[in-house]
């Protein structure tokens, strides 16, 4: 027998706004829903076809957010207004996404798969449209909770 129980909330992931950006002041953002209320340990759920450029062999970090409310929400609803009581922002973590063959500071067009692995971890697959190439960017649920 095997008891199921899924994420406690639902998981979005900070991604820069297409508006161009405004001298002195921080890029808009919106949150991208990677993993929805619910999802089941063990899952994985690719993101709709959207393209986005993701830097490799520089540092670059990735803010992640949190919801107990908006449990409606499906992978790939994208948000540009939320309130506190809505979102809650999670640690952010930076990391540098291996080169693999591409220049440092290049920008890669990938699109996103989310899984949520049978330990709790939120891992987020970055795949490159080109060649296939991925990175892995891991978060765990549990303990950002």
């Amino acid at each position: 027998m095997r008891i199921k129980g899924g994420t406690a909330a639902a998981y979005y992931v900070g991604i820069e706004s297409a508006m161009p950006a405004v001298p002195g002041l921080p890029p808009e953002i919106e949150a991208l829903c990677i993993a929805p209320f619910g999802m089941e340990e063990g899952t994985q759920k690719e993101l709709p076809d959207d393209e986005f450029g993701l830097v490799v062999g520089e540092p670059v970090r990735f803010r992640f957010f949190a919801s107990n409310t908006r449990r409606d929400d499906s992978v790939g609803t994208r948000l540009d207004y939320w309130t506190e009581d809505e979102l809650s922002e999670l640690d952010e973590i930076e990391i540098t996404l291996a080169e693999d063959g591409r220049r440092a500071g290049e920008v890669v067009p990938v699109h996103l798969r989310a899984a949520v692995t049978e330990v709790g971890t939120l891992e987020l697959h970055a795949v490159s449209q080109k060649d296939g190439g991925q990175w892995k960017i891991e978060f765990d649920v549990r303990a950002g909770e």
